[in-house]
């Protein structure tokens, strides 16, 4: 074989390696994942498991991505670079339900899926919703604990929240005030609500504020992962470690040490490693047209079984499960 005859073989084969590396590539389902903000340890975990189930599926590019502030503007700005960005699904946790319907919208019109986990969009800008848990039995659960906490003796009791816009958090909490008006809880006295916007020293001043204007405090409650922690440690600067405790939903890695002081006796969370995974999953699915959001269906979500839509197109992932002295450093190692 001459050298020419040699070049032009050595070079089609070149050109069909790059079509063919080109090809795959096209070929890959890019899933981006916007977070409420980048930093969150929740998010973290829920960013390992989208990224398990991207390796299961092994056709999936996963974009993880938030703005560094937890507000809808940000977030936008963000998804309007996903949408140039020509993304095949987005998975969001939203920092206000109804701020970012628009542009999700837009997305949508333009071919791409959009389902929201974790904080809801409004049922107009997404096409399911995957909430971690059920929104009655974590407003149960976190008066439960509250309870608990007490002794079963009862008191005042405050929760600090996210921001005053954050769509699960506002449902929790009006399904904890359903359940506080239960007989089991009725030594429970909700004195005040206030929002620590998800960032860590706002939310720690705000748990200050909470100690120094209720003097008669009990329990702090911070369904929010910033916030518990922020609360647990004005807890422990003011000193008033086993006179007033906190509780919520948390991480295990970044509670253990609040449980082992004392400040907290028990808390509680889904695993945000499996609701990554399961949101990636689910976005995959619709992707792929198996699924369309219908009340009814039933999704295939891998090592999570099938996932169920129920009415507005929401569906719960799992219960949430309590963490105390007894099993906090085991799961810590974990997330």
């Amino acid at each position: 074989m001459s050298i020419s005859k040699t070049l032009s073989t050595l070079s089609a084969a070149l050109l069909l390696a790059l079509a063919a590396g080109t090809a795959a590539a096209a070929d890959k389902v890019k899933i981006a994942m916007v977070v409420k903000s980048l930093g969150n340890g929740f998010f973290d975990a829920a960013h390992e498991g989208g990224k398990a189930a991207a390796k299961e599926l092994g056709d999936v590019e996963l974009i993880y991505t938030g703005p560094t502030a937890p507000t809808a503007e940000a977030q936008i700005e963000v998804i309007n670079s996903l949408i140039s960005q020509k993304v095949d699904a987005l998975v969001i946790s939203a920092n206000d339900k109804d701020a970012l319907v628009p542009i999700a919208k837009r997305a949508m019109q333009r071919g791409i899926k959009v389902i929201s986990f974790d904080s809801g969009i409004a049922p107009a800008g997404r096409l399911m919703q995957l909430n971690p848990s059920n929104n009655a039995l974590i407003g149960t659960k976190l008066a439960e604990m509250a309870s608990a906490a007490t002794g079963g003796a009862g008191g005042d009791i405050a929760i600090l929240s996210a921001t005053a816009q954050a769509t699960n958090q506002n449902i929790w909490i009006a399904e904890m005030k359903k359940a506080l008006a239960k007989p089991e809880f009725g030594k429970l006295k909700l004195v005040n609500v206030v929002y620590g916007d998800d960032q860590s020293d706002k939310s720690y001043r705000e748990a200050l504020g909470l100690l120094r204007s209720n003097p008669n405090l009990k329990v702090i409650v911070a369904p929010t992962t910033v916030g518990i922690v922020a609360s647990a440690k004005a807890v422990a600067d003011e000193k008033l470690v086993g006179k007033v405790y906190v509780t919520g939903l948390g991480l295990p890695s970044e509670m253990a040490g609040h449980v082992k002081s004392g400040a907290v006796k028990s808390f509680a969370i889904w695993n945000p490693i499996d609701l990554g995974y399961s949101a990636t999953r689910l976005a995959y699915a619709f992707v792929k047209g198996k699924a369309s959001g219908k009340q009814g269906e039933q999704i295939e979500a891998g090592r999570m079984g099938k996932i169920t839509i129920e009415g507005d197109g929401e569906a719960a992932m799992a219960a949430p499960f309590t963490y105390d002295a007894s099993n906090v450093e085991q799961f810590a190692k974990i997330f």
